[in-house]
Parts: C-alpha cells; sequence; structure tokens
C-alpha cells in the first residue's frame, strides 16, 4: 500500500493573481531496506555529483527515524543534466530511483515572501507532533507567513493505492482500490501584489518595512520587509553553511520587520494625543501654542528641539498636526501626564498585538 500525497492548495492576490503554485520536478528517492550498503550509496552518489557532503548529515538523521519500506527524499530538485547522469547509471544503484513530484514555486520570486512565507522539508521535530498517517508521502510544510498559518487548510488529505511490487520493489501494476487524496483549500489574501512590487521597488536598497492597509476594512494590502530571500531555496533543501550565511548576514534578510521589528512610533502618534487634549479638555481647537524651535521642561535646562529650527510660530491644534510641531506636542504631553497617556493611547491598541494572521507578532 503506497500513500499518495495530496496536492497543496494555491494561494492568490486579492484579484485572483496567483503567488504560490506546484509545478512538476524530479526528486531523488532511496528506500532504505532495498539498499544493500547505504554509506556506499550515498557515497557513490556524492562522488556522482547528485548529492552534496552537506546533505549527508540530514539524510543520516533522517534515516534513523525513518521507514525503512518507504522511500527517502535525498534530494528535492534534480536538473534535467542531473537526471540524465543518473539515468545512464541506475543499474548501480539498487533501491536508489527518481521520482516525478510536484514541488512548490513562487511566480513573482522573492516579492512578499515576509508575508506568503516558504514550505521546506519536514523536521524531525514536526514529525514527531504531526499525524504520520495524515502525512504519510508529503515531504514539505509551512515553516513561514501564510504557508503556515494555514498549512492545515493548504495541505490536503492524503489517498492510497495498491500496487504490485518486484523484489527489488519497483512497482510493476497498479492494483484496484485507489484512494484519491483530496487536494488542499485555494486560499486569497487582502495582498495586492502590483501594491506590493511597487513599495518594495520604493525601499530599493534600503532595508525596512512598509505596509499599506485599508483604513476602512482592516485589509492588509502590502506588508514588506527588506531585504528578501528566496524561498524555493528552502524548498531545494539548504546546507548548513547555506542557512547559517543567511543568519549571519548584517542585513538580516530572515528577519520580519514588519512584524518582529520593534520601532519608535514618531510623530504617528501625534493625533492621537491631539485628541487626548480634547477628551480631557486640555485644549479646544482655537488655542495656539507658541513654538520658537526648543522646549524647556520645568526647573531644567536641556532643550528639546523642534524639527524646524526657527520654529513655526503661533499654531493651533490643527496647525500642530498639519506641520507636525514638536514643541506643541512636547508641551502637550507634559499636561497630559504619563497615566492618562497610557489610558488614552491603549484605547487605540497601542501596546497591543494588531491579531494578523501570520505567526510571529511582537
Amino acid at each position: 500500500i503506497e500513500p499518495i500525497p495530496p496536492i497543496r492548495g494555491l494561494i492568490y492576490d486579492r484579484n485572483g493573481v496567483l503567488l504560490a503554485e506546484n509545478v512538476p520536478a524530479f526528486q531523488l528517492a532511496l528506500i532504505p531496506e532495498e539498499v544493500p550498503d547505504i554509506d556506499a550509496t550515498l557515497a557513490a552518489l556524492t562522488d556522482l555529483g547528485l548529492l552534496r557532503e552537506q546533505d549527508l548529515e540530514r539524510i543520516e538523521s533522517s534515516l534513523k527515524k525513518h521507514r525503512r519500506f518507504d522511500p527517502l527524499p535525498l534530494r528535492f530538485r534534480l536538473d534535467e543534466d542531473e537526471v540524465a547522469r543518473f539515468a545512464v547509471r541506475r543499474h548501480e544503484f539498487p533501491g536508489v530511483d527518481i521520482h516525478a513530484r510536484l514541488a512548490r514555486n513562487y511566480p513573482f520570486g522573492a516579492t512578499g515572501v515576509h508575508a506568503i512565507g516558504y514550505v521546506a522539508s519536514i523536521s524531525e521535530r514536526e514529525m514527531e507532533t504531526f499525524d504520520s498517517a495524515e502525512y504519510a508521502g508529503t515531504t514539505h510544510t509551512g515553516k513561514t507567513g501564510v504557508e503556515k498559518r494555514y498549512e492545515s487548510e493548504l495541505h490536503g488529505e492524503v489517498g492510497h493505492r495498491r500496487v504490485l511490487v518486484n523484489a527489488q520493489g519497483r512497482v510493476l501494476e497498479i492494483l484496484p482500490g485507489q484512494q484519491a487524496p483530496n487536494p488542499g483549500n485555494d486560499i486569497y489574501l487582502s495582498i495586492d501584489i502590483k501594491l506590493q512590487q511597487t513599495a518594495e521597488a520604493a525601499l530599493g536598497e534600503f532595508s525596512g518595512s512598509v505596509i499599506a492597509v485599508n483604513v476602512h476594512t482592516g485589509d492588509v494590502l502590502a506588508l514588506v520587509s527588506l531585504p528578501v530571500f528566496d524561498p524555493v531555496r528552502f524548498g531545494e533543501g539548504l546546507s548548513r553553511s547555506e542557512f547559517a550565511a543567511l543568519q549571519k548576514d548584517p542585513r538580516k534578510p530572515l528577519f520580519n520587520r514588519a512584524l518582529r521589528g520593534n520601532y519608535p512610533p514618531g510623530s504617528t502618534i501625534k493625533p492621537v494625543l491631539g485628541l487626548a487634549a480634547l477628551h480631557y479638555g486640555l485644549r479646544s481647537g482655537n488655542d495656539s501654542t507658541m513654538c520658537r524651535g526648543e522646549y524647556f521642561l520645568k526647573g531644567s535646562e536641556r532643550p528639546y528641539r523642534d524639527w524646524k529650527r526657527e520654529g513655526h510660530g503661533a499654531v493651533t491644534l490643527h496647525d500642530a498636526i498639519d506641520e507636525s510641531c514638536d514643541i506643541y506636542f512636547y508641551e502637550l504631553a507634559n499636561d497630559l501626564n504619563i497615566d492618562r497617556i497610557h489610558a488614552f493611547m491603549t484605547r487605540f491598541g497601542f501596546g497591543e498585538l494588531t491579531g494578523i494572521d501570520i505567526d510571529g507578532e511582537k
């Protein structure tokens, strides 16, 4: 009885543009109980250029917890040259074969990777928590972003078929009694991929984050974190050294600045403080404050400067928000005091998670 893995659901943007798909790929796999000498076989495949030295540790670790009669993936994607190189030497490798499988692909490459996420091979720890029957024949799972958060929706239900094999394990005949797998559900995001591309292009070579939200619905139209990384490489299987290089990269491409970066809110809190002033009756719309470019707390000689060195002159609340006058809000914040600032800003969700449906928010 062989498991038939389900086809993973697709991911689309809000306009039906495909963001994550499944494409045909050739995988190199080994059935342990059919291989006379596994160490010698792996060494020979390495000499043939089909495996890398850094792959061997992962493979040997997987062998310890893998059922000996199930195919164990050695490489998830072979190119045509590698397929041909193995084909002419196939007779030298009993128990090793090439299987056609579907592999995850992202038509827009790294664009939106911190929102969409990526899939990679199932780890030993995940194998201990996953239902082995539900994931029989499945090699990859969602690791970050939407791919991880909606894994249960995207994965689908495994099927089975009865096959007749010879003594070497090669399939001779597919027998009646097949149970077809149920494909995973497709998912439509609120993301607009054109807006996502525009925002990423606008950041250029800078490291940073851009988030565009429809204020009427809460829909996240773009969620950008730069720099990015290639999600397909994770599906193919990164070596330890390749993953370490990404982790040590000073620009931190794996770090999701949109969800995990902690930054001062800056002038975005000024309208909220202005509303607090009206709420507590500390200012009216017509009250004006003189801005001379610097502000001193009572009893202190340290100046708190405005972004406009010469100041803005007399400003009302409307002027202060319109021109982002720092002095107006220094004085206002002092009059409000920290307790009222905290109580009022808490009502607007400051200090709380947004609850976005991607894991890892801070």
